[in-house]
């Protein structure tokens, strides 16, 4: 199928496609990139440009975020950065 998601044996690079990939495997589930358009294995990918909006850190998981909301526990990374305590720890 050429919309299913297929890995490289090779490097390990995910593509929706079997093309340009030198050894294309059919993967079960693969994640697309909101911000990027890359295909990925990983739900938690960070690209440059997600990087960019990311303003959060959940303190129970590590998860990143844009929206405090996203997060179970949600801190902001610039008062992280300042040392001050967070406000609530699970």
């Amino acid at each position: 199928m050429a919309n299913q998601a297929h890995m490289c044996k090779s490097c390990g690079e995910i593509k929706i496609g079997a093309g340009h990939l030198c050894d294309p495997v059919e993967i079960d589930q693969a994640y697309v990139c909101e911000h990027c358009g890359g295909a990925t294995k990983d739900p938690r990918h960070i690209c440059k440009p997600k990087l960019q909006n990311i303003n959060f850190v959940c303190i129970a998981c590590g998860r990143v975020a844009e929206l405090p909301k996203q997060l179970c526990n949600p801190r902001d990374i610039v008062l992280m950065a300042k040392h001050e305590p967070p406000e609530r720890i699970i």
